[in-house]
């Protein structure tokens, strides 16, 4: 089943498509489905973060059927818009074929902030921070995307 040719192709793009980029999808599809066809991917694959999985779980958004990608599985997606949500991403950003436009719109690593955490809870504090902060990212789509321009 196709997209609805208005929808865009928006790639959200991080080191090892674990969490952030994850919950980028996952926050897409749930509060901007019907604009924007949602993806996500590494440079790197490191495997869905199950803390990612809980914190999403907690606002509603269920993530746990997404994957861990390589963006080399998707170079074939006509892509309009690649957001690089960390800044190594933004650094190795490969180059799209086609018209996307590449944004760079960094969050904090949830697991580099956890790692010295003292409880569980403490840990998944920074995972809720970090899903609150994408959260109004995604609000403000596509209407921030159109801001930055639109593909040629």
């Amino acid at each position: 089943m196709s997209a609805p040719l208005n929808k865009l192709k928006v790639l959200f793009l991080c080191t090892g498509n674990s969490c952030r980029s994850q919950m980028a999808e996952g926050w897409a599809r749930h509060l901007r489905g019907e604009a924007i066809e949602a993806y996500s991917a590494g440079i790197e694959t490191h495997g869905l973060n199950p803390h990612a999985v809980k914190v999403m779980a907690e606002a509603g958004v269920d993530i746990s059927a997404q994957r861990s990608k390589n963006v080399a599985e998707l170079m074939d997606v006509p892509f309009d818009f690649v957001i690089t949500v960390c800044d190594h991403a933004n650094e190795h950003c490969p180059v799209f074929p086609g018209r996307a436009k590449v944004i760079h719109v960094g969050f904090d690593d949830p697991p580099r902030l956890a790692r010295d955490a003292k409880s569980e809870e403490e840990a998944l504090g920074h995972y809720r921070r970090v899903r609150d902060e994408i959260r109004q990212f995604i609000q403000t789509l596509p209407a921030a995307l159109s801001a930055a321009g639109k593909p040629e």
